[in-house]
Formats: C-alpha cells, structure tokens, sequence
C-alpha cells in the first residue's frame, strides 16, 4: 500500500518511520523497549470553546487537564500544546479558560484558533507569550502560528515570519501548530499554495499539526507533509469522545502518535 493510500485509509495510532516508511502499530507502544527510545514526548489539544452556550465548558476544560495530567504523571511530556479555539467568540473568557490550563502539569503552549477573537497585544497579554512563536528542544524545532485575524477571519500563516524560522531551524526537525488546516484538505480548511512553495524548500518539516475540525481525527499528507488532527476536548460538535493527541519523538527521529480518548488509546492501526 501507498503512503497516501495508507495515511487515508489509516485510524489516528501509526508509526511513521524517519525514512518515509509506515509500519504497524500494533501493540509496539506497550513495549518497555519502545519506552526506552522515546527522545520526547509532548501532547496536543485543541477546541476547547470556553464560554460556548449550551456546552458543558468548564467541565470539559478540568477533565482534558485530569486526562493530561494522568498522562504526563505516568510518562511526562516535555511540553502540551492548546491548538486554537480556547475560547468562544468573546475574549473576556480567554483569562477563565487560561486559570483552567494553568493547573497543567507540564509546560504549555497556544495558538490562536477563529473563534479567539482578540488582537495580537491582547493574546500577549492573557498568555505572555506572542502570535508567532517558536522554541527549540535539542534538534527539534516547534513552530507555533495563527491562522486568523482579531475577528475570526480565516487566513494563512504568516509566510515571512514562517520562512525566518524555518531558515533559522533548518538543520533541525520541525513540527509546526496552526489551528485551522493550510492545505485545503477539509470542508474549514484554508488552501495556502505558497506555504508548500516555502515547504519544498525545507525537506525538514516532519508534521503539521491542525485542529478546528473537530471530526477530524487522523492524518492527511499532502506534498509528503503530513497533516495531523486531534479533534476536540470541547464544543458542540465533532467526535463522540473529548480527547487528545500524543505525539513521541523516537531517538531515531521515528514519529510515533496516538489519540487518547481521554484515558485510553483509541483506533490503533495495524496494516
């Protein structure tokens, strides 16, 4: 089977190879052997949706940190990820729902999803730290953007900002965090053509990570970049289950990720 075929095809637990190849996942991540190679692990969430009307939002907010926490207690991360949409379409829930993730156990990034409806000095404020934002862990690089503007208009990441880094990370691995997908590759996405002309110039990009479709749960690949959803942990709508996403960076540069569910792994694939 093509890697196209298979990442299409594919339930969201897989491991995918550092040179392109995707084997069975089986049950490889039970293995103390596997544990033994992780380099680092860190998890991602994203569509929380505090404030949201007629959803249960600050008890969604307290289990995904619970199920987070228990998580990083068994095996830490060296960092979480919240991917946009923290709050719903009014900032003055943006400081609750930070109070909620600051009983995180681990460190934590966001990024600014549409339904953040603030500008660039306000999110600063809230969180202390940027739009745009990126850090380093050994030889990988993180690359946080956003993917829309103060009003919730969708938009492509910022190319300037987005080819600095990549030119400053290029000898380095990088994973970047954009809230809404840049590849038009669902029926929310945005399709940035000249994010993959940058793209075709760094071959080190390992993974895009996307949220706001919370129905998407897998992965997608376009231009051998793979594309990857965590779904939802809040909202009204999407998957039957509130969850995140796990992703280990394996000490031979293999990726390996799965989606919890909150408390188990889900959907593991085998070929």
């Amino acid at each position: 089977m093509k890697r196209k075929e298979f990442i299409r095809s594919a339930l969201p637990a897989f491991l995918l190879l550092a040179n392109g190849k995707i084997v069975k996942a089986h049950d490889y991540w039970l293995t103390a052997e596997r544990k033994k190679r992780i380099r680092l692990r860190f998890a991602i969430a994203s569509d929380g949706h505090y404030g949201e009307k007629g959803t249960d939002y600050e008890r969604y907010f307290s289990a995904i940190v619970s199920a987070i926490n228990r998580e990083h207690q068994r095996h830490p991360f060296a960092f979480t990820v919240i991917n946009g949409d923290i709050s719903h379409d009014d900032k003055k829930y943006l400081t609750p729902a930070k109070t909620a993730l600051d009983q995180l156990g681990s460190r934590y990034y966001v990024s600014k999803g549409n339904h953040d409806k603030v500008t660039a000095d306000e999110w600063q404020s809230v969180w202390g730290m940027p739009l745009n934002l990126d850090f380093t862990i050994g030889k990988n690089a993180f690359l946080i953007g956003t993917s829309s503007d103060e009003k919730g208009v969708y938009q492509c990441p910022d190319l300037n900002w987005l080819g600095e880094k990549l030119e400053e990370h290029k000898n380095k691995n990088v994973f970047i965090f954009i809230h809404i997908n840049p590849a038009g590759m669902t029926d929310n996405a945005v399709n940035c053509e000249e994010l993959f002309a940058l793209f075709a110039n760094y071959k080190n990009v390992k993974a895009v990570f996307n949220g706001h479709d919370h129905d998407q749960e897998g992965i997608k690949v376009r231009n051998n970049v793979p594309f990857i959803f965590d779904a939802h942990f809040g909202g009204s709508w999407g998957t039957n289950y509130h969850g995140f996403r796990v992703v280990e960076i394996m000490k031979d540069d293999s990726l390996f990720t799965y989606i919890m569910n909150p408390n188990e792994i889900i959907n593991k694939a085998t070929i």
